[in-house]
């Protein structure tokens, strides 16, 4: 299973998530333009030590990424965590090997991405209030996911 980040712009998110991938061995593609520098000391202090240890793959723009998936270097689905969302993320049967993605924090993804996913999975909220943080939605998400396919990395007690 796989993280996917959409043009992110707030470097204190993607240092978060890629904390937890790097935690719980998931690779992390960043589909530029980022808002930020991936150098970025912002990014740094979120991701603490843990950016040394997660394995990430930086794509130049959608298109990129896109090839990527076409000629198999990217296998899996691709399941987009959005607002519009037709099926709660609770009740969405996941593979090992989908590809969890999120848009930006200051504008999802474009329409024609939005159509060309897989699958469009929900965080049913309230009603009246928009979303919640992009690395808390990522989060959520990837423990279902990772419960529900059994994928959570075995731990010495």
């Amino acid at each position: 299973m796989r993280i996917c980040l959409f043009e992110p712009d707030i470097p204190q998110n993607t240092g978060t998530i890629f904390r937890m991938a790097a935690c719980l061995g998931m690779a992390v593609d960043v589909i530029e333009p980022c808002g930020f520098l991936l150098t970025s000391g912002s990014l740094k202090r979120a991701g603490m030590d843990y950016l040394q240890s997660v394995d990430y793959t930086r794509h130049a723009d959608w298109h990129s990424f896109s090839e990527n998936r076409q000629d198999g270097a990217l296998p899996g689905r691709l399941v987009l965590l959005t607002t519009k969302g037709a099926v709660p993320y609770c009740d969405f049967a996941y593979q090992a090997d989908d590809i969890l993605m999120v848009g930006s924090e200051s504008s999802g993804v474009p329409d024609e991405i939005h159509d060309s996913v897989d699958a469009r999975i929900v965080i049913p909220m309230r009603p009246g209030l928009r979303s919640l943080n992009v690395a808390m939605a990522v989060a959520m998400v990837t423990g279902e996911a990772l419960r529900q396919t059994n994928s959570f990395p075995e731990t010495a007690l």
